[in-house]
């Protein structure tokens, strides 16, 4: 359940696309997303910080594709939300000392500080280059392929990074208070794949 709502406006974008075009579709991740912000918070009673951010994002670009009847609004809005996820991690370990990944999944696993470190580095890079190829694509092929892109691109890439990191990460993680660890950085993926 909690996995098709997170992909929910994902999903509702992609077919929206494919049957009536880029501006019903956007519209449809607009309402898709308020949406689901509303039960998450009517069902949980909370709703995380990069979860409101990403709804600002996609009613800003999503709003703006919209108003202005330019595509190239909503095909920045991916790269926006990874630079910001990128950017958080980058100022908190530099400006702040804090290492936002081990704030977020510290009770989950056990690591050396310097484990901490490298994920949360590789995490920076790795949203900063989704960023840059988001924008390759948008900028260098038609919309038709941006929109698979984003859908199986996307998420193929993460997939693929998630489960190299996985593989690093085996040989220092400890299971905290006998709970199954989860995989770094499944959050981050499932706010940015809700959102078109």
């Amino acid at each position: 359940m909690k996995f098709l709502l997170d992909f929910f406006p994902i999903i509702l974008f992609f077919v929206a696309y494919k049957v009536w075009g880029i501006y019903t579709a956007t519209a449809v991740a607009i309402i898709a997303t308020v949406l689901q912000i509303g039960y998450l918070r009517y069902k949980t009673g909370k709703v995380e910080p990069m979860q409101w951010v990403s709804l600002g994002v996609i009613v800003l670009f999503g709003g703006a594709t919209l108003l202005a009847h330019d595509e190239n609004f909503i095909k920045w809005k991916p790269t926006v939300l990874y630079w910001l996820m990128g950017g958080a991690l980058l100022v908190g370990q530099l400006f702040f000392k804090k290492n936002l990944l081990k704030s977020l999944m510290g009770a989950q696993m056990q690591l050396p500080e310097a484990a901490w470190r490298t994920m949360n580095w590789s995490w920076t890079g790795f949203f900063a280059v989704m960023g840059v190829l988001n924008l390759w694509v948008a900028y260098n092929f038609d919309t038709d392929t941006w929109v698979n892109f984003k859908l199986f691109g996307g998420m193929g890439l993460m997939l693929v990074f998630v489960l190299a990191q996985a593989v690093y990460l085996s040989r220092h993680m400890k299971e905290a208070g006998g709970d199954n660890p989860a995989l770094p950085g499944a959050d981050a993926q499932q706010t940015q794949d809700r959102q078109p």
